[in-house]
């Protein structure tokens, strides 16, 4: 029996067993106040019997309830199916009061069976229609349950197919740029397009080992945007100095692949590629309070270029907000005495690195 059928009839068995107890002592209280005290074994057998002839009625009612429930376009064969299963209850009651009175005790003399089955009308006929009413409770209880997991498991994999689409539109981006930076430089410097091409490789298969994973560890993260530096400054020489600070405690937290690229791209392109002298970038990873916070700096000596509507920037706040919905943050700003600074904080997961 799967859960949710066992649960049922649990709670059923012990409604039943606490209304039983509390007919008794309603049984025993009326009786001393009366005048006509019950003993408390009697009253006792009496309203658990009756009680416990509920428990599997009220299953069977339950089952009725969902086999035809209430709804559109079924509501008369739906209330005609519940009116034939009360009519049963209030038969198979009366019975059950036939057949068990000698041993509990319902009746001092049993009257004829049609008295008995007009008593089980009035006690039990607005008891079976409370119980379909419940039971109905229940069963739409569960269908909504149901489809707010369907509607959780939905969103998820909607939300992993377009981290999919999202990473596949990434890989052709750094892949192209990546390219183009070889072939400005295989002709004037083949020792060093040949360094980029070995990093290129290296950044290609730690794409492919994390195109099916939501979340890498920091590590492997750093690992991929060094090689793409290196592909940089093959090509820039000198002119790029990068300076990395970062805690090591953060080395397992989890950040979406490729993440880091497209803020170091886009600070080479304009704080150091666009300009003839040296330009320094630095990237830092710190923690604060439960949270990573990721900053890729630049000293760009002029006011940043508008960023963030670019492929990979645009393409890094969608994936952003698939991942971690409102519970991010990206600013892109100005830095006093020139340059952009790129601050990201996002919910500091530990992952442990691939195998």
């Amino acid at each position: 029996m799967s859960a949710r059928p066992l649960l049922l009839c649990v709670l059923v068995l012990l409604w039943w067993t606490l209304n039983g107890l509390v007919w008794t002592g309603q049984v025993v209280t009326m009786g001393e106040a009366t005048g006509q005290p019950v003993a408390l074994e009697r009253a006792l057998r009496m309203q658990l019997a009756s009680a416990w002839l509920w428990a599997p009625l009220t299953l069977a009612l339950f089952w009725c309830v969902r086999r035809w429930p209430v709804e559109p376009g079924r509501v008369l064969r739906a209330l005609a199916a519940h009116g034939l299963a009360v009519a049963a209850v209030i038969v198979l009651r009366a019975l059950a009061v036939r057949l068990l009175n000698d041993a509990v005790g319902w009746y001092p003399a049993l009257p004829p069976f049609p008295d008995v089955l007009a008593a089980s009308v009035l006690n039990n006929l607005l008891m079976g229609w409370l119980i379909v009413g419940v039971a109905h409770a229940w069963v739409y209880a569960g269908r909504a349950r149901r489809r707010e997991r369907e509607a959780i498991e939905l969103g998820a994999r909607l939300t992993e197919a377009r981290l999919q689409a999202l990473s596949a539109q990434l890989n052709p981006h750094f892949l192209f740029n990546a390219l183009n930076s070889i072939a400005e430089t295989v002709h004037r410097d083949p020792e060093a397009a040949d360094r980029m091409l070995v990093d290129l490789g290296a950044m290609l298969r730690h794409s492919l080992d994390t195109s099916r994973r939501q979340l890498v560890a920091l590590r492997e993260e750093l690992a991929a945007l060094d090689h793409y530096i290196g592909i940089e400054r093959a090509r820039l020489g000198e002119r790029l100095q990068v300076q990395w600070t970062i805690d090591s405690d953060l080395l397992d937290a989890g950040v979406p692949p490729l993440l880091l690229q497209p803020l170091v791209e886009n600070a080479i392109r304009h704080a150091v590629a666009a300009r003839g002298d040296a330009g320094a970038i630095c990237v830092r990873a710190a923690r604060a309070g439960g949270r990573l916070v990721l900053e890729v700096l630049d000293d760009g000596a002029h006011a940043p270029a508008p960023r963030g509507t670019g492929v990979g920037l645009s393409n890094t706040r969608a994936r952003l907000q698939c991942l971690y919905g409102d519970d991010h943050q990206l600013v892109i700003a100005p830095r006093r005495g020139g340059g952009t600074r790129v601050w990201l904080s996002v919910p500091c997961r530990t992952v442990g690195a691939a195998a």
